[in-house]
């Protein structure tokens, strides 16, 4: 399960590709990526940044050994633009759109208790983890953007099953807070809809029927997540 996520962040290291006439050159962990004053980010942090859809590379010096590459923010126009487009991930193997799925309980650490039959007329918006996956930790702070935008909403509902036990989940959360409803131990609930890989993001409308479903994370994971949770809303087609 760990090697499966370590796969799927190299995927995306790899699919983040800069390309001039007749060469194609792949960053990885050893590219020098810098911004126009020159300063040069470490490779969590510029993965990170790409990861928020707001930033794009460009190649600066690719002769260079290793090569270099500019990373430049995107304008305002460019990041709505670049949400709009974003390509629909893959579906999970989990789940299958337009149908429900079988009730389970879930008990938060901040001790709420929720039963997934009892949450009709509500969007349900389900995140599967574990402590020690490096994509689900990668998206955690745009998973937050997303909770801050219904935070005063009453209809929406999201819950973070993680696989790791409650103590370990504390220490984690004091170093990165994740605004979703945390749910520990759940291996249980995640061997339930027999899910394997991580993470795997579900959201259910007011119905209780599955309208998103994909495992790792893809560039348009977190577009697409807001825009099912926005449609099963009612806000957007």
């Amino acid at each position: 399960m760990k090697q499966l996520c370590t796969f799927i962040a190299l995927l995306m290291v790899l699919s983040a590709v800069a390309q001039t006439p007749g060469t194609r050159v792949i960053l990885n962990d050893k590219s020098v990526v810098k911004d126009s004053s020159g300063m040069v980010y470490p490779y969590a942090i510029w993965q990170k940044l790409m990861i928020t859809g707001e930033y794009t590379i460009k190649p600066l010096n690719i002769s260079a050994n290793p090569p270099e590459f500019l990373l430049v923010r995107l304008s305002d126009e460019e990041i709505q633009a670049r949400f709009d487009n974003a390509p629909k991930p893959r579906e999970s193997a989990y789940f299958r759109t337009g149908s429900t799925i079988s009730n389970a309980k879930f008990v938060t650490l901040d001790k709420k208790k929720y039963n997934l039959k009892d949450l009709a007329g509500k969007v349900v918006v389900l995140n599967f983890w574990f402590i020690n996956c490096s994509p689900c930790r990668m998206e955690i702070p745009e998973l937050n953007k997303i909770t801050e935008t219904y935070k005063d909403r009453n209809d929406v509902v999201f819950l973070a099953v993680a696989l790791d036990e409650a103590y370990d989940l504390k220490q984690f959360l004091k170093g990165m807070p994740f605004n979703y409803g945390i749910v520990d131990g759940g291996r249980y609930i995640a061997s339930q809809y027999g899910i394997t890989s991580y993470p795997t993001h579900v959201v259910l409308d007011k119905e209780g029927k599955v309208t998103f479903h994909t495992s790792g994370l893809a560039p348009g994971t977190v577009p697409w997540l807001k825009k099912s949770i926005e449609a099963a809303l009612g806000s957007k087609p």
